[in-house]
């Protein structure tokens, strides 16, 4: 039987009985890699390793708590990768707007490196910064849920497409996540003193519903593959791996050789960062479309978006000088953990070929 595309993105119908290591084993993987790749890969947090295993009984509610929700949402309701996308933005957009508020608050400042910088794509109308609304909330579609999701799918072929959890699982985990993010809430508008207006809110929760919606109203057409040459698994992931890296690249580069780069946090630095993102969004869903795409390629995509946040992390400067040897271990030891979760997982794929074969 010729495999389509809606197969390609993850249209299959659910199954039952998959057992601890195809079920519960991602479900925990998912918990704890989402707010690791969401908040610590790119340095932004300075917290010794103890802290931020305390700062995760928060974090991994919130950011795994979400993963799993999207996640099991789309594939209950026979759902793929468009709408595990569509989610993410919803997500990402509720997160910013209504969570932390880093979408409204003037002052919000994730990094030391923010501190009195100029903010020219703020609109004070609106009460937004263009720039710092894509950085958030693409952030979050991308490291928060989507690469987390497609990497722990990748150890679990039989259930890629799954479920995971049943009815009370996915209650549990939808309570932790409105308790953790309820707290993270409260914890961020004492700490800032902000809160958005009842305008940005109502706003943030119109677009937000509205991204739901149109998420669960995504059902492509079983339609056969498209004759698409499609290049190796390595140069995706080294595609996704430019492409985002590309502003920091352009950033970094003006500054080694004495150009001013301030135009990067201005409207060039806007429209470079769209076009980026844009341009991978439309190779990624041209190149899924060809009747070669497997998990190899999903994983590379993944994988490259992860070895870019993890570079970025080493162009931060640290909080704390005292410090900064403490740092560069925490992200050289992040690093070597994603390379060698990113080799375990380009393993499992090889090692169970023949299974993936029967279900990409």
């Amino acid at each position: 039987m010729d495999r389509t595309i809606s197969q390609t993105v993850g249209l299959r119908k659910p199954q039952r009985g998959l057992g601890f290591w195809n079920s519960i084993a991602p479900v925990l993987g998912l918990f704890f890699l989402a707010p690791l790749t969401a908040e610590y890969l790119i340095g932004y947090l300075s917290e010794t390793f103890t802290e931020m295993l305390v700062g995760l009984l928060l974090l991994a509610p919130t950011y795994g708590g979400a993963a799993i929700i999207i996640r099991e949402s789309a594939r209950r309701t026979g759902r793929g990768w468009p709408t595990i996308i569509l989610l993410s933005l919803a997500f990402g957009i509720f997160m910013a707007g209504l969570i932390d508020h880093s979408l409204f608050d003037p002052s919000f400042q994730i990094t030391e490196l923010w501190h009195d910088m100029p903010n020219p794509t703020y609109i004070p109308a609106l009460g937004i910064s263009y720039l710092d609304a894509l950085y958030f909330v693409l952030g979050h579609v991308i490291w928060s849920i989507s690469a987390p999701i497609a990497i722990i799918e990748t150890f679990v072929p039989r259930s890629r497409t799954a479920p995971w959890l049943g009815n009370l699982g996915l209650a549990i985990i939808s309570l932790l996540y409105i308790l953790a993010s309820s707290i993270l809430c409260w914890g961020i508008a004492i700490d800032d003193q902000f809160f958005p207006s009842a305008l940005q809110m109502a706003g943030t929760a119109i677009v937000v519903m509205a991204l739901i919606a149109l998420a669960f109203s995504v059902r492509l057409e079983e339609r056969p593959f498209a004759a698409i040459r499609l290049p190796k698994p390595w140069v995706v992931g080294t595609a996704a791996f430019m492409l985002l890296s590309l502003p920091n690249i352009i950033e970094t580069g003006c500054e080694m050789l004495g150009i001013p780069s301030m135009f990067m946090i201005d409207w060039p630095g806007f429209i470079i960062n769209i076009l980026t993102v844009g341009l991978l969004a439309a190779l990624t869903w041209r190149w899924s479309q060809s009747r070669d795409w497997s998990a190899s390629h999903t994983l590379s995509l993944a994988g490259g978006a992860l070895l870019t946040r993890v570079w970025i992390a080493f162009l931060l400067v640290p909080f704390d000088e005292a410090m900064f040897y403490d740092e560069l271990v925490q992200r050289t030891v992040f690093l070597l953990g994603v390379v060698m979760l990113l080799l375990l997982a380009a393993w499992k794929i090889r090692a169970d070929k023949k299974r993936y074969e029967a279900w990409v």
